[in-house]
């Protein structure tokens, strides 16, 4: 998968909400009210990566979840990113 053009990561990111651009990847944290709803979150997350074949890496901190991705084989974001930061809620 070819990574995206600058202008295209801009583009795309404007339309996800609450996401933001760390070098090579895209970031965001999700706040929870307990533990067990975070690691809810997570699981509802993995199927998704699950079945985009596209996994994030997580940081998990008590109620905090904090998901970054990245297409390491292509170096940076690609179309798989931004399509899956499009479908987590």
């Amino acid at each position: 998968m070819k990574r995206l053009e600058e202008d295209q990561i801009q583009e795309r990111l404007a339309t996800l909400d609450g996401w933001t651009r760390a070098d090579n990847a895209l970031c965001r944290t999700f706040s929870f009210d307990s533990f067990g709803n975070a690691i809810a979150f997570v699981n509802r997350v993995a199927a998704l990566a699950e079945a985009a074949d596209h996994h994030p890496d997580f940081l998990i901190e008590y109620r905090n979840v904090t998901l970054t991705l990245s297409t390491h084989s292509a170096g940076g974001i690609t179309a798989r990113d931004t399509d899956l930061a499009a479908a987590i809620r």
